[in-house]
């Protein structure tokens, strides 16, 4: 890459703006960059140190192939992505899909414009019941398809639950009565951890540098969760 780029950290929500200010974009290293010095307009965006491949305490292997992975109700609004800025987000989403070769590391599917799949990034958690603390062990490159199976429940609530099953389906092998169990089962799960107010370990990302936002209370997000989830429910 020519060693006059000076590369900015961009979120794709701010990419407009960041156009508008002189930002031009990269293809092949998909990302935006500054085309001269003294842009004050990009100072915003100045990029920070990547990323480590491998963040502290990160089990690369925690959670392999495609399953339905939901995420209690007790633990909404406590996700990476809500914890960290736009720009500490981008950074970590950079990090995570290039690592992974730009594909998915469950199904092998790299992003398609045309077909509306993307490559996303998805947080594998433990649970430790006793000391009811949910830790971030895993950051992983996914697609939009992919994606959509983990978080089942908003599959359904979005009306895809049939792209979601065959999804599941074509990716593991499994028979439809199979699929239709493994389902059920992270349901129960779900409802199970639902029970239990977690609070939140994020050091995997403070051991490099991001900046994390604590989340709401924990009385105060079991209190929006049960808001949402009567919401979700009303429009079942």
């Amino acid at each position: 890459m020519p060693a006059e780029r000076i590369w900015l950290d961009v979120p794709y929500a701010e990419k407009d703006l960041a156009k508008a200010e002189g930002a031009r974009w990269d293809p092949q290293a998909r990302r935006w960059y500054a085309p001269k010095p003294g842009l004050v307009g990009l100072e915003r965006w100045a990029a920070r140190p990547d990323l480590p491949d491998l963040l502290p305490g990160e089990e690369r292997s925690l959670g392999s192939g495609l399953f339905v992975d939901l995420v209690p109700t007790t633990c909404w609004f406590t996700n990476v992505r809500s914890c960290v800025s736009q720009q500490d987000w981008e950074r970590l989403r950079r990090m995570v899909v290039n690592r992974a070769g730009q594909v998915c590391e469950i199904c092998g599917a790299g992003a398609e414009r045309e077909v509306k799949r993307w490559l996303e990034v998805h947080e594998r958690w433990t649970f430790d019941e006793r000391t009811r603390i949910q830790t971030l062990r895993r950051l992983i490159c996914v697609c939009t398809p992919c994606h959509t199976v983990t978080h089942f429940g908003l599959a359904q609530v979005r009306g895809m639950t049939g792209q979601a099953m065959a999804h599941l389906i074509a990716v593991t092998g499994a028979s439809p009565a199979a699929a239709q169990r493994h389902v059920d089962n992270a349901f129960a799960l779900w409802e199970h951890r639902s029970r239990v107010v977690w609070e939140l370990d994020l050091s995997m990302l403070t051991g490099v540098g991001v900046t994390v936002q604590p989340p709401p209370e924990a009385w105060q997000r079991a209190q929006d969760a049960r808001s949402e989830l009567s919401r979700q429910r009303a429009s079942w």
